[in-house]
């Protein structure tokens, strides 16, 4: 029998983090498979943890302080589940993520047909069909429309991964300098550094709504001091994080100017937007 860890990292999204891991758990059981959830409770105080212990007892729950956020909550996610046992695949799942009744079976068989050494991912849709929202990302960023085929990609979103043992091996786990965003994509650059394939599932797995477009650091109608508190919070857009991603990614010389140009962004976003507009 094939073994999966679940990985999800929570911060006070109750009725969230329930649906979904009753998603989740109506697929279960899986034929072949044995399936355990582990769930990082990054400082909640919403009675997240207690709601899930209550419901959801089988899930192993961690515990911590509500610094982590979501890149090094899934890290610790992780790292507890590969000290717990050598699991043949890891899958990544966001807690804002509702998943569809096909989710684990196309997941596994894609893995099957990938001789088990492929990242799959999952695209997912808002709620109201419209659109896809996130999954594997090509090169230009675009994500891919499902055609009911594997689709090679060159990065991903992590809010449907299913990560096999062999990729693990040579990938390790995410990067722990990312404290919130970008080490989903991180991860999916290395992979293609390092000769890992990466395929998107052919059909749409999950509902999960976008976030809004515009953060709040480089939005013109914020005050120019919460600009600049948001730019530097972890699920901001912290300059130190997007250099390291770049550097080792696009080089020394474009790093240092997105460097730069984040922080024109947050002291001059309406020039931003004027320079969209202009060369939309």
């Amino acid at each position: 029998m094939k073994t999966i860890a679940v990985l999800l990292t929570v911060f006070n999204r109750k009725d969230k983090t329930l649906q979904c891991l009753k998603r989740l758990y109506d697929l279960l059981p899986l034929d072949g498979y044995q399936v355990d959830v582990y769930l990082t409770d990054d400082g909640c105080t919403d009675g997240t943890p207690e709601a899930v212990a209550e419901q959801f007892p089988q899930v192993n729950v961690i515990h911590a302080k509500g610094d982590l956020f979501w890149n090094r909550g899934m890290w610790t996610a992780w790292d507890t589940a590969t000290k717990a046992k050598d699991y043949d695949f890891y899958l990544w799942l966001n807690d804002d993520t509702f998943v569809y009744g096909n989710m684990l079976k196309v997941l596994t068989d894609a893995a099957v047909e990938t001789n088990e050494k492929a990242i799959i991912v999952g695209a997912t849709e808002n709620t109201g069909h419209s659109c896809i929202t996130y999954g594997g990302r090509l090169k230009n960023g675009g994500i891919p429309k499902p055609d009911g085929s594997l689709m090679a990609v060159d990065y991903f979103n992590g809010n449907i991964v299913l990560i096999p043992r062999t990729a693990y091996k040579v990938l390790g786990n995410l990067d722990h300098y990312f404290t919130h965003s970008k080490g989903d994509f991180d991860y999916g650059m290395r992979a293609k550094k390092a000769g890992v394939a990466m395929y998107q599932a052919g059909e749409i797995l999950g509902e999960c709504d976008e976030h809004p477009t515009l953060d709040k650091w480089c939005n013109p109608d914020v005050p120019l001091a919460q600009r600049w508190k948001m730019l530097n919070r972890p699920n901001g857009m912290p300059p130190k994080e997007t250099f390291h991603l770049e550097k080792r990614h696009k080089g020394f010389v474009t790093a240092c100017f997105h460097y730069i140009t984040i922080y024109v962004r947050c002291l001059c976003p309406s020039l931003w937007s004027a320079r969209n507009e202009k060369d939309n």
